[in-house]
């Protein structure tokens, strides 16, 4: 097969484990920078052009978009999709999931367990939204961060009421979720491919933090997770669309709940924790299920 991997970065440790994986299985595959790829839209043969050349007779592309593009890089992966190749995850897969109020409104429909979240958008009615959402301790999160980026614990009311204040001052668009005590600053990432969790490991925040990525210092280590949890993952990453998926999960009181699903999972602590073939599993991923023109939006939604 010939794969393309749509990457801002062809050294990163995601981009380079999926290369090696798709090289060692026989696969001619290329790494594409994605704002370097440019399209012809308005003709009857839907076409993409990179330095120069145009690109031709991929069967398959991996997309590997980062938040800061995600419509941009949706744009690209929509014009593959117009050309017949088989997607990891579609384009409109990715936008939802990057939609953080849109995915959490999509799982809440179909009943998987959430933190209770609030969101409003005028200043009067923050005393509410408070106490909707049971009061402090609480967390607010920008719709846009990543990464950790962007999230606030308020240990009181008052703190969270300037918090709150503050962010709408500049327009920003937050939403405000109960704070899960009980998982003591740890969650679950479950790496769901297919129908299946392939690995899931458990991040801790480090001391006097409580936002458990790996980017801001937390520490993995292997778990083992419940059948519910399990569920409750897939469940997450088929209701984005999404074929592959990083679903984090803490542990409540009542049951496992969704706190983000991530259409553009790192490889590099999920496979160094658990000792797993991520990478070779999502490229069997694609051997089992490409097939051309197999979309479901056909570049259209």
């Amino acid at each position: 097969m010939k794969i393309a991997v749509l990457s801002r970065n062809a050294n990163l440790y995601s981009t380079r484990r999926l290369v090696e994986a798709a090289t060692e299985r026989g696969h001619e595959i290329r790494v594409i920078d994605t704002l370097r790829a440019y399209m012809n839209i308005a003709s009857h043969k839907p076409s993409i052009h990179y330095k120069g050349q145009e690109l031709e007779g991929f069967d398959a592309i991996i997309p590997r978009i980062g938040a800061s593009i995600t419509f941009y890089g949706a744009a690209v992966l929509r014009q593959f999709e117009m050309m017949g190749v088989y997607p990891l995850n579609e384009s409109v897969a990715i936008s939802r999931s990057r939609d953080k109020l849109r995915s959490l409104q999509l799982l809440s429909r179909r009943g998987v367990g959430l933190p209770v979240t609030g969101f409003a958008h005028s200043p009067d009615d923050i005393p509410d939204l408070i106490n909707m959402v049971g009061g402090a301790p609480l967390v607010i999160k920008l719709l846009e961060g990543t990464q950790g980026i962007g999230v606030v614990m308020c240990e009181t009311e008052k703190a969270a009421e300037s918090v709150l204040e503050a962010f709408m001052g500049l327009k920003a668009n937050i939403m405000v979720q109960e704070y899960i005590k009980e998982a003591g600053g740890a969650d679950i990432r479950c790496l769901v491919v297919g129908d299946k969790v392939i690995a899931a490991m458990k991040r801790q925040a480090k001391a006097g933090e409580f936002r458990s990525n790996l980017h801001r210092g937390g520490s993995a280590s292997l778990i083992k997770i419940t059948p519910e949890e399990r569920m409750t993952a897939v469940r997450a990453a088929k209701v984005m669309g999404l074929n592959v998926a990083g679903v984090d999960i803490l542990r409540s009181n009542h049951g496992p709940v969704v706190m983000e699903v991530n259409s553009s999972p790192g490889l590099e602590g999920i496979e160094s924790t658990t000792g797993k073939d991520v990478a070779g599993l999502i490229i069997q991923h694609i051997e089992k299920n490409w097939r051309p023109n197999k979309t479901s939006t056909k570049g259209t939604g």
